[in-house]
């Protein structure tokens, strides 16, 4: 079993507010801290990936803010407090100051956290 906080978890992604915080936890998936400013429209920096979108699959808690996820479905807001899953094929903007945990396969997510580094 395993137990991280937020410290322990390096930064692979950061600028302007922006910070994601990743590392692998085992049974090939990873734990995410992830800040977003208000207004942060994530899009631009998935252009590329298929759909122009995140293709990992997410689970995880709204500790703070409000945050749209576009999908191929439509608009979705969650907000802190919820406990979330979004699917493959999603965009998400900060419409809030927005702080969430989220649980990820490894292998996926470092997919999208490669191709976001490298639009940098």
């Amino acid at each position: 079993m395993k137990a991280l906080t937020r410290q322990e978890v390096p930064v692979v992604i950061e600028g302007d507010g922006l910070e994601v915080r990743l590392k692998e936890i085992g049974g090939g998936m990873s734990t995410s801290f992830i800040r977003l400013p208000k207004g942060t429209d994530l899009g631009p920096a998935l252009v590329g990936l298929p759909d122009d979108s995140c293709q990992c699959p997410h689970w995880g808690y709204l500790l703070a803010g409000r945050l749209q996820m576009r999908t191929k479905q439509g608009e979705h807001i969650y907000e802190s407090g919820q406990a979330v899953y979004w699917a493959p094929g999603h965009v998400p903007t900060a419409l809030e100051d927005t702080e969430y945990v989220d649980f990820s396969p490894t292998e996926e997510f470092n997919e999208v956290v490669n191709h976001i580094r490298s639009q940098g």
